[in-house]
């Protein structure tokens, strides 16, 4: 309609029954639209469920270690953190100090970096070690290839349907549902 003033665009608004909203207020001169106002209110609600639905979570997973760890429970563990990046989850590595242990961060620092050059091909440092009161933490994060390769994984179907399992057969043996039918 152009430039209006004020009390006409009221008026054309009140004529058609439906609200005058100002869409830029900013604007030089201000920018106003002649449509109900409830409808447009809910609509942009719809709008910013979906953009909240289609956000991703991000999972901080934890794994605790001690500095003197035992090399096969460091194995296991690693092998914790390993899974968790392959799903896609950030790991949080602590290492706990006790007593003296204190006095040698180096020992953590050892051990960090360790495990970060172990799972490099899976993850990259977020956040370096850094040492907060008797803990000491590092943030490994997955990288963006392999979140993509956890969901695709977790969504694709072998062809045979979500939760399904054939029966396999040993060697030499008919498959199952084969052979004369019964009456």
């Amino acid at each position: 309609m152009g430039i209006v003033p004020l009390e006409r665009a009221l008026q054309l608004a009140g004529d058609v029954d439906l609200d005058l909203v100002e869409v830029a207020p900013m604007a030089r001169p201000p920018v106003c639209k002649l449509m109900d106002f409830g409808k447009f209110k809910y609509e942009s609600d719809i709008k910013a469920r979906e953009a909240r639905r289609n956000q991703q979570q991000t999972v901080i997973k934890e794994m605790k270690l001690r500095p003197k760890i035992d090399p096969h429970d460091y194995e296991t563990k690693k092998g914790h953190v390993v899974r968790f990046l392959r799903a896609g989850d950030k790991v949080k590595v602590t290492i706990m100090f006790r007593g003296r242990e204190q006095s040698r961060p180096e020992l953590g620092f050892r051990l960090l970096r360790k495990l970060s050059e172990e799972v490099a091909e899976l993850g990259f440092v977020e956040a370096a070690p850094k040492q907060d009161g008797r803990n000491m933490i590092m943030v490994i994060a997955p990288h963006r290839t392999v979140k993509t390769a956890a969901t695709a994984a977790t969504t694709a179907t072998t062809g045979r349907g979500v939760g399904t399992r054939e029966r396999e057969n040993e060697p030499g043996q008919e498959p199952a549902g084969a052979g004369t039918p019964e009456q």
